[in-house]
């Protein structure tokens, strides 16, 4: 099942809100807010095993705010988010690293980071299929054999 079936409506508001105010979008250097469409379509789509507690934090953010988060002005919710951080636990570091982790590999932004949109290795060197030639200092070592636990 995927998340956007397991948040309600108002969860995934609130969700849209709270990345929103984790990293808001910024004009100078190009990059959208970690509310942007395609990131919150990633968020749900890769949810997975972290979706009770992102559904506990957000369920505990609902229960701080009274009501929908978009819905309070801006030194409210800067309250309500000081009360998240200390009182959040667990739940709330999970749905800060799923904000982070979906921000931070979106294309846009690895762009404005000055990455390159591909696996770091192997820099453009080309691997032969089948040349296991790089194993060959491994092999020129001595058989070195342990006693299993």
């Amino acid at each position: 099942m995927s998340a956007a079936n397991e948040l309600t409506s108002a969860q995934c508001d609130d969700l849209r809100t709270v990345a929103a105010m984790i990293i808001p979008a910024s004009e100078e250097y190009r990059v959208p807010g970690a509310d942007d469409p395609a990131i919150q379509a990633d968020m749900l789509a890769t949810l997975g095993r972290d979706a009770a507690l992102v559904r506990q934090a957000l369920d505990h953010l609902a229960r701080l705010a009274g009501q929908p988060l978009a819905e309070l002005d801006t030194a409210r919710r800067d309250v309500i988010a000081q009360e998240f951080r200390s009182t959040g636990g667990a739940a709330a570091a999970t749905l800060v690293r799923v904000v982070l982790q979906c921000y931070y590999r979106d294309d846009r932004v690895l762009r404005s980071l000055g990455l390159e949109l591909r696996a770091p290795f192997p820099k453009g060197y080309v691997l032969e299929q089948g040349d296991w030639s790089l194993l060959d200092p491994v092999r020129a070592r001595p058989a070195s054999l342990r006693r299993a636990p």
